[in-house]
Formats: C-alpha cells, sequence, structure tokens
C-alpha cells in the first residue's frame, strides 16, 4: 500500500486540481483511496503535459516521460507522483496498454485543429476518462472494461462541457459542432452510455465499485445539456454547492 506521505502528495494535487475526483475519493472507503489518488495525481499530470508549454517538442517530451514510467514501473522515478504510479503499477500488475493509449490521446491536445466529427471526441473520450476508469477499476480489484470506456466517457463528456468555454477562450474549438441541436444530441449520446453502464454496475465486485464514484456528476450535467444545449457554450452549465454535494451523498449510498 502507498505510505501515507505519498497518498497525502497525490491527494493534495486532486484536491486542486480536480475537486470533483477528490470529493468522490472523500466519500470511498479508506482502503481504495491510495490508489485512486495516485491514479488521479497521474491523470493530471499527463493531462496536463500539452498544455504547460506552446512548444510541442517539450510537450512530447513530457508525455515521453510518463510513457517511460509505466514501461519501466520497477525502477520509479524520484518524483511525487510518478513514483507512487510506478509502485502502485507493480503492484496491482495495471496494464502498460491502457496507460499507453490514455497518454497517446492526450497527445491530441497539442494540436490546436478541432475534433473532425463527432466520433473523433468519442474516441478520444474513451480513451482519457475511459482508460482512467479502467484503470482504477483495475487497482481495486475489477476487470471490466467495456463498462469503463463508457463509464469514463459519459463522465469525460460531461467535464469537456464544463471545460469548454475555458478552451474556447484560450482560441480552441473544442466542439466539433457546437450547434445547440449537435450539442443535445452529443448529450443524449452520453447518457445512453452512463445508462448501459449502470445496467453493468452489480457485476463489478463491490471493493472495486468506489472507481464509479468519479461519474458522480454526469448525469446530472448531461441531463441539463440535454434540455438546454446553450449553457454549455455559455458556461451556465453546473449545479449549485448543494446539488452537488446531495448528488455526491446519494452516489455514495445508491451507486453512481
Amino acid at each position: 500500500m502507498s505510505t501515507a506521505p505519498e497518498t497525502a502528495a497525490c491527494a493534495a494535487l486532486v484536491e486542486k486540481g480536480d475537486p470533483d475526483r477528490f470529493l468522490a475519493t472523500m466519500a470511498s472507503p479508506p482502503a481504495a483511496r491510495p490508489a485512486l489518488f495516485t491514479l488521479y495525481a497521474a491523470n493530471l499530470e499527463i493531462a496536463r503535459a500539452p498544455w504547460v508549454t506552446k512548444d510541442p517538442i517539450i510537450a512530447q517530451m513530457r508525455l515521453q516521460f510518463w510513457r517511460d514510467t509505466v514501461a519501466d514501473p520497477a525502477n520509479p522515478p524520484a518524483h511525487e507522483v510518478a513514483g507512487p504510479l510506478a509502485r502502485l503499477i507493480a503492484r496491482e500488475s495495471l496494464p502498460q496498454a491502457l496507460f499507453d493509449t490514455m497518454i497517446t490521446a492526450r497527445a491530441r491536445d497539442i494540436d490546436p485543429d478541432p475534433f473532425p466529427d463527432t466520433a473523433a471526441l468519442w474516441t478520444y473520450l474513451e480513451n482519457t476518462a475511459g482508460s482512467l476508469m479502467a484503470l482504477a477499476l483495475r487497482a481495486l480489484g475489477a476487470e471490466a472494461d467495456n463498462p469503463a470506456r463508457d463509464w469514463g466517457a459519459a463522465q469525460g463528456l460531461a467535464a469537456y462541457f464544463l471545460a469548454a468555454p475555458a478552451l474556447q477562450a484560450m482560441g480552441r474549438q473544442p466542439l466539433p459542432d457546437p450547434a445547440p441541436p449537435a450539442l443535445a444530441a452529443l448529450a443524449r449520446g452520453g447518457l445512453t452510455r452512463l445508462f448501459r453502464a449502470r445496467a453493468t454496475r452489480r457485476q463489478i465486485a463491490p471493493p472495486a465499485r468506489p472507481a464509479l464514484l468519479a461519474a458522480w456528476r454526469a448525469g446530472p450535467l448531461l441531463k441539463q445539456a440535454a434540455r438546454n444545449p446553450e449553457c454549455v457554450t455559455s458556461g451556465s452549465l453546473g449545479q449549485s454547492e448543494f446539488a452537488r454535494r446531495a448528488t455526491l451523498i446519494r452516489a455514495a449510498l445508491l451507486g453512481p
């Protein structure tokens, strides 16, 4: 198991950079938290790599660092996240292929060109958030890669909708088609994936189900976007703090 200082360092990064996953992890049993905080902190670092520099070569070098880390977990680097990640990979025999898929997908963020179509966006979401969900489930003892792709892609779409205005402000066009009918259809597609994933929840061993809490906001946010797609581009998509926390409590008690 990860040492307390390692877990605390990863948790601090997640609390600051990914508050939804931080709260989801804090709502999980204590035994699940070290693995989840480690994976979510690594995801943050990988996701940031294309954005911390305007030089695409340096961005690729940062991503290569993570490829090297997951390829050789027996020799963990002296890094507050990569070290614990390497030890988690070795301990739980997490598959390199899932990490490689996630890292390669993040390289897409180096390219300022928009996604050519909705299918390309779904592939990106499956390979990023979907791969992360699959790794979280495996780290807690379950193999459910196909449902994880649906869970993760739905959660990833909700998070992507929330980030869309900031990405637009940076000069990016994150959405293949920002027209309201297209956004509503995209949100409905996310809900379809979420409902399909929920139907498999009982097939996942109870000790691994806390990994699913990362998707706690996906349903309410995607329903809001399906009803009022203009809220995605206007930046008004979201929940009150009371509703946000109530959604998490319900998911923790009844399942996401």
